[in-house]
């Protein structure tokens, strides 16, 4: 399946902000499965610098710098993706355990970006929290199949937490939302990366797309969609790392577009940084993924 992607952050202050610095990561990593093409991002006004950074885990990080006062700031970045169709990633009779993949993270000597030791431990927005562990130690037992497992722990979420967008934000501590049984796709990444944490599993929270469909016989809106979060899961050194969506208890697929990864939300946020100002802030963003035989349609059309 082919892509085209659109992303546009609207930034307003209520006054003008001067000395901004952002980071922006909306470039896709290259990732086994994906390819990505066309990548262009747009910055009005036109900041003084765009510098392209490595982050410590697969993520691309790009960094603006602004030296003009100003009131409003749009980013926008497009590109094309493509990802790999074939058979879905189902659980095997010969899956390794959850201890087998434990000792195997911990055996493992690399250290690259993307290395199982980087996803082990507690992070700043993924604590290690026991009542996370409690509740999923039925699922997580050591003698399980790990991909079974894992699909049965995102599927638990999705069961028992409730999507509620206003109920939750970027700040809310994962043991609000664990508590609350309630959040957005980023909460519940987050209880499902801690809890895969706590049995020695390594971990990554994802950004990415996913593709949404409309109802039947209405038209895809315009701007209407988002961006997603999910997890990846080391799965030993055959099986790799495979992909969780505990918001609509999945094994990724070809709907899903992967951005970048890292230890937490705050690794792989799309947009941070500070300006000098305080009059106060907001921001509307607005998101495409359309499939390429779409854009060609609505072309002809």
């Amino acid at each position: 399946m082919i892509y085209h992607v659109r992303h546009r952050s609207i930034l307003r202050y209520g006054a003008p902000v001067r000395v901004a610095r952002f980071n922006v990561r909306l470039r896709p990593m290259a990732w086994a499965g994906q390819w990505t093409a066309d990548y262009a991002l747009s910055v009005d006004p036109a900041p003084l610098s765009i510098e392209a950074r490595p982050g410590a885990w697969p993520v691309h990080v790009e960094r603006l710098v602004i030296d003009q006062p100003l009131r409003q700031l749009t980013i926008e970045s497009r590109f094309r993706a493509g990802v790999a169709g074939g058979a879905p990633i189902l659980p095997q009779a010969d899956d390794p355990s959850i201890a087998m993949v434990a000792r195997a993270a911990l055996a493992d000597r690399d250290i690259s970006a993307s290395a199982p030791a980087q996803f082990l431990y507690a992070s700043p927005r993924a604590p290690m929290l026991d009542a996370i562990g409690s509740w999923a130690g039925d699922m997580l037992a050591p003698d399980r199949p790990i991909v079974a497992a894992a699909w049965e722990l995102a599927q638990r979420i999705k069961a028992d937490f409730a999507y509620d967008p206003s109920a939750t934000d970027a700040g809310t501590p994962v043991a609000d939302a664990f508590a609350a049984r309630h959040g957005v796709c980023q909460d519940f990444a987050h209880v499902m990366v801690v809890a895969l944490r706590l049995v020695g599993l390594p971990a990554a929270y994802v950004s990415g797309y996913l593709r949404t469909y409309p109802p039947p016989g209405m038209p895809r809106l315009v701007g209407a969609d988002a961006m997603h979060a999910w997890v990846m899961l080391w799965c030993g050194p055959t099986r790799g790392w495979i992909g969780f969506d505990p918001t609509n208890g999945v094994i990724t697929g070809e709907d899903h577009l992967f951005i970048a990864m890292g230890r937490d939300y705050a690794d792989v946020a799309p947009m941070d940084g500070l300006f000098v100002g305080g009059s106060g802030q907001s921001i509307s963003v607005a998101v495409d993924v359309v499939p390429e035989d779409e854009t060609a349609k609505e072309e002809v059309a």
